[in-house]
């Protein structure tokens, strides 16, 4: 065979190697920055003042791209500017595909949308009705310990007789328990109070975890004296609490960005507080990419990690939602 040919056929062969590479989905997902969006178009608040449209002030909020990554990405995750590699298993639990994975995300947010508006509307001293009452099932996955045992929509208020209030709670809980130990779950389910036993399994991925096998979140019961309306479209997850309690405080009159490009992130509880969230190093570039001069991220790992990539942005680590109302309110005036 001609050098030329010979050179040509190996030509070939590789970019028939690379575009099968990029075709052929892993089992690691590509996290990606996206610009940090204004939240003032998703906010509907009875009373909340007009914009003229022309205001470039205001509060953000920053969501991160995530999607399965080619086999190509797998390996050369470089050829995303600013993406993180991360295995699936640490975007979902075992046994849940994309599509579950995806509903509970929109599930979340739409929690996380109901707390803010609480929070925010408590912090304008409106009386607001919001309680943790347990931690909401809202899936089963198949072949765990707790199929036929729970079901989604289940409310868990205790293990072995101990209070649940939060997912966090239920985690510490369990991290007490070793895999194939029978733990005693109280359960409310409509208006029935239930004790539900399930011997534990090992978690796939760490042979010492005990896991249940279900998918879990705050549950609440929230009563808003204001109808707040909030509308993510196709955006997940509870990271955007913490940026729509400050808007709808915005919204109904507070100067709260006092002249600034704000964005937030961090989830928000019924209390205030405010917890950490993935996706930091993406949602940091994302704010730059929108000029943003103030980030309010999670004190801890989440602030550390944003200050790395933040460039000229100005990181505000907060633990609390008055936290942040007082880190914004003694901002110097913007020149």
């Amino acid at each position: 065979m001609r050098p030329t040919r010979l050179v040509a056929a190996l030509v070939f062969v590789a970019a028939l190697a690379l575009a099968v590479l990029w075709l052929i989905p892993s089992d690691h997902y590509l996290l990606l920055p996206d610009p940090a969006r204004p939240v003032d178009p998703l906010v509907t608040v009875p009373g909340e003042k007009a914009e003229d449209g022309s205001r470039q002030e205001g509060i953000y909020f920053v969501a991160v791209i995530e999607r399965r990554a080619s086999l190509l990405e797998r390996y050369f995750p470089g050829l995303r500017d600013g993406s993180s590699l991360i295995p699936a298993r640490n975007l979902a639990p075992p046994g849940v595909n994309d599509a579950a994975r995806r509903q509970g995300d929109l599930r979340e947010m739409r929690r996380s949308q109901s707390v803010a508006a609480a929070v925010a509307l408590r912090a304008l001293g409106y009386k607001v009705r919001a309680r943790s009452v347990g931690v909401l099932v809202t899936a089963v996955f198949d072949g765990a310990p707790a199929v036929g045992k729970l079901q989604p929509t289940d409310i868990l208020t205790s293990v072995d007789g101990e209070p649940v209030r939060a997912p966090a709670g239920l985690r510490r809980l369990m991290r007490r328990r070793k895999p194939g130990a029978v733990v005693r779950l109280g359960v409310r389910r409509g208006t029935k109070l239930l004790e539900v036993r399930i011997e534990t399994a090992a978690d796939p991925d760490d042979r010492d975890r005990a896991i249940l096998g279900v998918l879990v979140a705050q549950a609440a019961d929230i009563e808003l004296p204001v109808r707040v309306r909030i509308d993510a479209g196709s955006v997940g997850g509870p990271s955007a609490g913490l940026a729509f309690a400050l808007d709808v405080m915005e919204e109904l009159g507070r100067d709260i960005d006092r002249g600034y490009r704000v964005a937030a992130t961090g989830a928000i509880e019924l209390d205030g507080r405010v917890t950490p969230i993935g996706g930091v190093r993406q949602k940091t570039l994302g704010v730059r990419k929108a000029d943003v001069d103030v980030f309010l991220v999670p004190a801890g790992e989440n602030a550390t990690e944003a200050r790395r990539s933040a460039g000229e942005v100005r990181i505000i680590p907060v633990k609390t939602f008055p936290q942040a109302l007082r880190a914004l309110a003694t901002l110097p005036p913007k020149s």
